[in-house]
């Protein structure tokens, strides 16, 4: 049924169901498109399985690198409040009473890592020192109602969002508390005293029971608002006796900081005690000593990998939650794209799993690029046998992993013992970090590069102690090995320890020898003392090296032959491939975003995000079923640095509407086509002339202001009768003359010609 008008409204309905969630194996999304693995699920429980004792690993090591910092800064809030219980009616702490213990913890720039710490240090102080911690952030502090109102609340344990039931009541009290600090010290002292020990009236004295002690960590001290400090600092000073505060500033930047944001008369009743935290560069260190470096874990990664993580890291966040979030990353891209990584695994459990490889797989350690080079190297009966023979293939590959393990343990010692030998020399040939050597070793082979030729030659000017020095570390090296992998070399080290010790007393003796006799120059002119000197650089040159310079050349030859032996590239192992992850552009894309390259790959292509036939067209043209944004970004792209807005929307109208532009062409040429017909087909043809002129300049009307071609202010066209092809011409001395035609418009309304008659 018509209505005269419609509403129009956009309303919302929630639908009374709640929709089934269709669950979907996790280990299902192991399967790589329509190629679905028969061992997905076992990769995944691999991977899962490798994931969380890579993370337990991180977490002990990481506890144990805060270990000293939490254990000086509990130290310190012992012993603040210690001596304000000892010392209260001490008439020299009446003095300080007023000064707020403070501890200035200064983490680093790191600012995502901040929140774990922070957390592991709320439990060390809940556990060791008081029950009552408070943590703040300066975005939840506006100003001091909501500054305090936060410390009550979490003194209150009244967490509103884990507690709902609670809420109502929280919120009344709150209401009706007058937010102050003087509120917050009676209050506080009241609940302690309720939950204090319960001891008889007449024993209790005043001065023999504290209150326990209430630790505030502001966990981002710079962006406090400065008003806001001074006055709780201010207030809080002066009830010191019933609020027995501790401060801890989580400082990123400096602790000068403290002395920019508040004012002398406000520092002043701070006790400020500075606390460092290690430097991020460590933690980094020692992830990749104890994840990477180690046989403790098949899983590595290449090269260019470890570049991206550690680019990311330095020069974008320092965070080590992130670093680990992408080893975390590579691990699962490793597993899901890699079908052998199901044999990232222990050894003996490698093995087993080989064992049971079916025809498929084997076909996949066949395809391996590594393996395949492996196969060129054998004779020709055995590569036939290995491309042909499963039972010869599982063989040789369990020999293969064996190896590679082997190898990897090798590596691991020769890189550590070279770092000692190069971390010391000057300018760093070699980096300074382990990780830094560990790349160029990845990258190729080090002996070849320019400067591992200069830290040759920087080790053949060593002195004997600091030979001595590198040689006990390397020793250390080899003797914290489990393993019985390079025995000879860790043998041949104990040697060149005791050949150095052996040479002190051969060196006292010598230089006995010289002191006894000393040379006497006798006076002489420049011309035999310029001779006297030249026959000297002579002697120099023939010279025999000394005992010490001989045994010095032995160690550096030694640690050469040990690079060159064992510090091959991981590209030279067969079934490399198996444990080592080389995704660096897919970890470049998910980890080191560029918005601006998406944006402009899905607005110029928005084939490649949607996935949609339709939106597949040539290279340089614009299809009109592309989204309208992306239609006219296109078209911007094809301007320079101005853009006229007019030529812009016109030419989006023009590409938007070339599919009725299509249709309307291919009708006009149908009705022609029946015009031309009629009149071949009529007699007369001064009739059939204006008739054909009239109905075509109706057409062209049409199709003029069906494109928007046609203006919407009223004009005049002028058309004269043109020869169409197939239709007879008239005779000569006649021409059939049309009066201007008035088009409106109105889409809907065509006038007549006025006239329309032959003329002689």
């Amino acid at each position: 049924m018509a209505t005269s008008s419609v509403s129009k409204g956009c309303f919302v309905f929630k639908p009374s169901f709640k929709k089934r969630k269709i669950s979907v194996a996790i280990e299902d999304y192991f399967n790589n498109g329509k190629n679905e693995s028969e061992d997905s699920k076992l990769r995944f429980e691999t991977y899962h399985l490798m994931w969380q004792q890579m993370k337990s690993e991180t977490e002990r090591f990481q506890e144990e690198l805060n270990k000293n910092l939490f254990d000086s800064l509990i130290e310190f809030l012992q012993k603040s409040h210690s001596e304000f219980q000892n010392n209260s009616r001490n008439w020299g702490f009446q003095i300080k009473l007023r000064e707020i213990p403070t501890a200035a913890l200064v983490l680093g720039v790191n600012v995502t890592d901040h929140d774990l710490i922070f957390r592991s240090l709320t439990e060390a102080i809940q556990n060791n020192v008081t029950p009552y911690v408070v943590s703040l952030q300066a975005k939840d502090c506006p100003d001091m109602k909501h500054f305090l109102q936060k410390v009550i609340s979490q003194l209150m344990s009244c967490c509103v969002n884990t507690k709902p039931q609670k809420e109502e009541s929280v919120n009344v009290t709150q209401k009706k508390t007058h937010y102050s600090v003087d509120s917050l010290s009676s209050w506080y002292m009241t609940i302690t005293q309720k939950t204090g020990p319960r001891m008889p009236s007449k024993k209790r004295t005043p001065g023999r029971w504290h209150p326990p002690a209430v630790v505030l960590i502001l966990k981002d001290m710079e962006s406090f608002n400065t008003k806001v400090l001074q006055d709780f600092i201010t207030s809080s000073s002066q009830h010191l006796h019933e609020f027995p505060l501790i401060l801890i500033f989580g400082i990123a930047t400096s602790p000068i900081i403290i002395h920019r944001l508040l004012p002398h008369a406000v520092s002043s009743l701070l006790c400020i005690e500075l606390f460092q935290s290690l430097s991020c560069k460590n933690h980094l260190t020692t992830i990749l000593d104890k994840l990477l470096l180690t046989t403790q874990f098949p899983f590595k990664i290449s090269e260019k990998v470890l570049q991206v993580l550690t680019n990311i890291f330095l020069y974008h966040d320092f965070s080590i939650q992130n670093f680990i979030k992408g080893l975390k990353l590579s691990l699962l891209e490793h597993f899901h794209s890699q079908p052998l990584s199901v044999l990232c695994c222990s050894l003996p459990e490698a093995k087993r799993r080989i064992s049971c490889f079916s025809a498929s797989q084997c076909e996949n350690i066949r395809r391996l690029p590594s393996f395949r080079r492996y196969v060129e190297k054998q004779a020709s009966e055995k590569q036939v046998a290995l491309l042909t023979c499963e039972k010869l293939l599982k063989e040789e590959a369990q020999s293969l992993l064996e190896s590679l393990h082997v190898y990897h343990v090798n590596y691991f010692l020769a890189l550590r013992c070279l770092h000692h030998f190069t971390a010391s020399l000057p300018k760093y040939p070699l980096g300074r970090q382990i990780r830094e050597l560990y790349c160029m070793c990845l990258e190729k082979n080090v002996w070849d590069s320019e400067e591992y030729a200069s830290a040759l030659q920087l080790l053949r000017m060593l002195a004997k102690d600091e030979l001595m020095t590198i040689l006990q570390k390397c020793s250390e090296v080899f003797n914290s090995s489990s393993g019985k992998q390079l025995g000879s070399s860790a043998k041949k080290i104990e040697d060149f320890l005791a050949q150095f010790q052996s040479l002190d007393a051969d060196a006292k003796e010598e230089e006995d020898a010289s002191g006894s006799q000393p040379r006497v120059l006798p006076r002489t002119d420049l011309y035999h003392l310029q001779k006297s000197l030249m026959e000297t650089k002579e002697l120099r040159r023939t010279k025999k090296q000394s005992r010490f310079e001989v045994l010095r050349e032995a160690v550096v030859n030694f640690i050469d032959c040990l690079v060159r032996d064992h510090l091959l590239p991981p590209e030279t192992q067969p079934l490399h491939e198996v444990v080592y992850f080389c995704g660096a552009r897919m970890l470049r894309e998910h980890l080191n975003a560029a918005p601006r390259m998406a944006l402009h790959a899905a607005l110029h292509n928005p084939h490649y995000y949607l996935k949609n036939e339709a939106l597949e067209g040539e290279e340089g043209c614009i299809p009109h079923t592309a989204p309208d944004i992306c239609i006219a970004y296109k078209l911007h792209l094809e301007c320079g640095r101005l853009i006229n807005l007019v030529d812009w929307s016109e030419a989006f109208a023009t590409v938007v509407t070339a599919a009725e532009k299509t249709d309307v062409n291919s009708a006009t040429s149908e009705e022609m086509n029946e015009i031309i017909q009629d009149a071949k087909t009529s007699d007369s043809t001064e009739v059939n002339t204006c008739t054909y002129a009239h109905r075509t300049l109706s057409l062209k009307a049409k199709e003029l202001m069906t494109t928007g071609s046609w203006t919407s202010t009223s004009s005049d066209l002028f058309v004269k009768a043109q020869p169409i092809p197939g239709i007879p011409e008239r005779p000569s001395g006649k021409t059939t003359q049309c009066d201007s035609l008035s088009f409106t418009a109105d889409y809907h309304h065509i006038l007549r010609p006025s006239s329309c008659s032959p003329v002689e």
